[in-house]
């Protein structure tokens, strides 16, 4: 007798009814701190574990900064979790090359593809490496302004007006002229704050000049778009647009700040408008209706498009040992159902195929819409471009806002850690 694997008889992933009923635990591992989407995965597991008797998913937390730091050594560890989470591009790439996780290739193209097509082919695609499936997907991601409308009235700033980035330099002046902090900073962690150099650059060059960056091609990542886009960046540190402290200041506490009307704007994520209800100190924040959101601007000459959108492309990867019940849960975790149930309490804009129409806060809507109509999607570059360039990248993005760099020299400093990556 057979237990079917929802990934199909033919994936070979079906297993024996004496190895189902024996003790099989799932270590997976998460850095979530949204409590919805806690209760979501409670309710997953839950349902999960009453259709797989036998099985225990253990669900193990590392916050962001650990779980980057940490993660490496675990892989190569007697005691690795079986599942993670990832941002994909050059930090998957890497832990591909060690060997340290499982080529999901073949259970994807099982029984004609069955399981790939339930997620978006450019996430797949985002989660491939030389031609191989590393993870299964689970959600993608938008980084855009948000800002409260309420501030934004009373210091006279008109947000339909914020086009380029001239604009939002003057926004920002503003904002500071009627007293009001410009935005909630995260420099603590330093990647919130590399959002700012990415999207400058992606709008300095456009994808041409990071397609010849990472093809070592020109001045690679030195050139004069890369130049130009620290240029930009020093010129909002000059204004001083973040709170007191802001270079200690560790995310999520700019969520909170943003929820509890300290600060005017926020350069985050898509759940920012659902998120901050339980960040802030009232455990309410701001009526929803209060909050509105605006593409990142262009820059004059630039040949970026508005169009051109960052954010996340994120999955599930396996560990080299884990169960084949490891693989099971993750299918069951990202299926059309259980996506469109979070979908439905707009937690995620899911990965599933169709999944997405069930969101319905208008705010993750219009970020679901502004994914699909993307005209070119970039990973976060601290992922993309691999770990160890990655930490350049944030690392000289926080210098340079805070004046403590030339945009010569920070584009120089991620020239030299790529060449000596690749």
């Amino acid at each position: 007798m057979k237990l079917k694997s929802l990934l199909g008889a033919s994936v070979a992933l079906a297993i024996s009814a004496s190895s189902a009923m024996a003790d099989v635990t799932v270590k997976w591992m998460h850095l979530n701190t949204d409590p919805g989407i806690g209760a979501a995965w409670d309710e997953i597991v839950k349902n999960y574990e009453a259709a797989h008797p036998g099985v225990k998913i253990e669900m193990q937390f590392l916050e962001n900064e650990a779980f980057k730091a940490k993660l490496p050594t675990l892989l190569q560890s007697n005691d690795p979790p079986h599942l993670f989470y990832t941002w994909g591009g050059g930090v998957l790439a890497a832990q591909a090359a060690t060997g340290a996780i499982k080529d999901v290739t073949e259970a994807m193209d099982a029984d004609g593809g069955k399981l790939k097509a339930v997620y978006s082919p450019a996430l797949v695609n985002g989660l491939t490496v030389d031609g191989k499936i590393y993870a299964v997907p689970y959600q993608t991601g938008l980084v855009s302004f948000y800002y409260n409308k309420k501030l934004f009235e009373k210091a006279g700033v008109d947000a339909a007006s914020i086009k380029t980035w001239d604009d939002f330099l003057a926004a920002v002046k503003k904002l500071k002229d009627a007293g009001i902090t410009p935005i909630a900073g995260g420099g603590g962690d330093k990647w919130p704050i590399h959002f700012y150099w990415g999207y400058l650059a992606m709008r300095e060059g456009g994808k041409a000049a990071f397609d010849a960056a990472k093809a070592s091609e020109g001045d690679g990542f030195k050139s004069e778009a890369f130049v130009k886009a620290g240029a930009d960046l020093a010129a909002l540190g000059k204004l001083e647009p973040f709170q007191q402290g802001y270079l200690g200041t560790k995310w999520p506490v700019p969520v909170g700040m943003f929820a509890d009307g300290k600060a005017a704007m926020l350069l985050g994520f898509d759940s920012t408008a659902v998120q901050q209800h339980t960040l802030a100190a009232d455990g309410k924040g701001l009526d929803e209706n209060d909050i509105g959101m605006f593409p990142f601007p262009t820059v004059a000459g630039g040949a970026g498009q508005l169009t051109d959108t960052m954010g996340g492309i994120n999955g599930w990867v396996l560990t080299k040992n884990a169960p084949p019940e490891a693989l099971d849960f993750a299918a069951f975790l990202t299926n059309k159902e259980n996506q469109t149930m979070m979908a439905g309490k707009n937690l995620i804009i899911p990965a599933a195929v169709g999944a997405g129409s069930a969101i319905e806060q208008p705010l993750v809507k219009s970020a679901a819409e502004q994914l699909a109509a993307s005209t070119w999607h970039q990973n976060f570059l601290d992922q993309d471009l691999g770990p160890a360039v990655g930490r350049v990248v944030n690392d000289v993005s926080v210098e340079i806002v805070s004046g403590q760099m030339s945009p010569e020299d920070a584009a120089q400093q991620i020239q030299d850690a790529w060449a000596l990556d690749h």
